[in-house]
């Protein structure tokens, strides 16, 4: 416990300021963090971080993470996801020269590993360019939901969520962390208003709540496929990236599909 606690403070000293200032520093810091995320996905599938495909890997993700308007200097039909097309082509083209070693499903696994980690960083940093209230208000569903289902969850829970995926969770957990994320961003919304009128962004703040579960899910589910408790360990106490942004890697990119940024 003492070692989580020690790595959460020195996280948020660091992550705080980084999401206050934005801009550069924190889409250089997305960029890092989509990198090691990935690389985790790789590391579970045992994949080599040296090797073509895990380079191409690391390629692909910081094409969709990278702002849309650092790709202004390309001609005029080509774009990010052009780009990003062309390493999913090289993929599949390894697929034939590794001879077997790589197959398609391996090729389909990082494009979907791409696509997951790159576009939920990439609406991570547009979020902050919107606005700081804007990313604070996704934070804190993510952060209060996963609060309020583990407390409420360890008080009253007895119905199993998702028993052959993450036996802790509980729809009494589940439906607490919404119902509190609901209420404690209802009054965050008065004060800081963001994107459509106040009852609409109730509305949608219970749907990115429940959203958020599901991103946790996704990333429990992930890692039981491949037989890991934790996707990584470069935050002692706490697991990897992946670990400690699952729901928001979800999240993020909802907020642009909901219109919200």
């Amino acid at each position: 416990m003492k070692q989580r606690v020690i790595t959460a403070i020195i996280a948020l000293i660091i992550f705080i300021p980084l999401i206050m200032i934005g801009g550069l520093p924190l889409t250089i810091a997305a960029m890092l963090l989509g990198i090691i995320a990935v690389d985790e996905i790789l590391i579970m599938k045992k994949i080599l971080l040296v090797s073509f495909e895990a380079i191409l890997t690391n390629i692909g993700v910081l094409l969709l993470i990278i702002p849309n308007n650092w790709f202004d200097f390309l001609p005029g039909r080509f774009d990010r996801f052009v780009l990003f097309y062309v390493v999913i082509i090289l993929l599949a083209v390894h697929t034939v020269t590794k001879k077997g070693r790589f197959t398609f499903d391996d090729a389909g696994v990082l494009t979907l590993a791409m696509l997951y980690v790159g576009m939920g960083f990439h609406y991570f940093v547009a979020a902050r360019a919107d606005g700081f209230t804007t990313l604070l208000y996704a934070m804190l569903i993510v952060w209060i939901t996963d609060s309020g289902a583990y407390m409420i969850g360890r008080k009253l829970g007895k119905h199993k969520l998702a028993p052959k995926i993450s036996p802790n969770k509980t729809w009494e957990g589940s439906i607490g962390g919404t119902i509190a994320a609901t209420i404690i961003i209802g009054i965050y919304l008065i004060f800081f208003p963001v994107g459509y009128n106040w009852i609409i962004m109730i509305i949608l703040t219970l749907i990115l709540s429940i959203i958020g579960q599901f991103g946790d899910l996704i990333e429990s589910s992930l890692k039981r496929f491949y037989g890991v408790k934790d996707s990584g360990k470069i935050l002692p106490g706490h697991g990897g990236i992946l670990d400690r942004f699952d729901s928001m890697i979800l999240v993020m990119p909802m907020l642009y599909l909901l219109g919200i940024i």
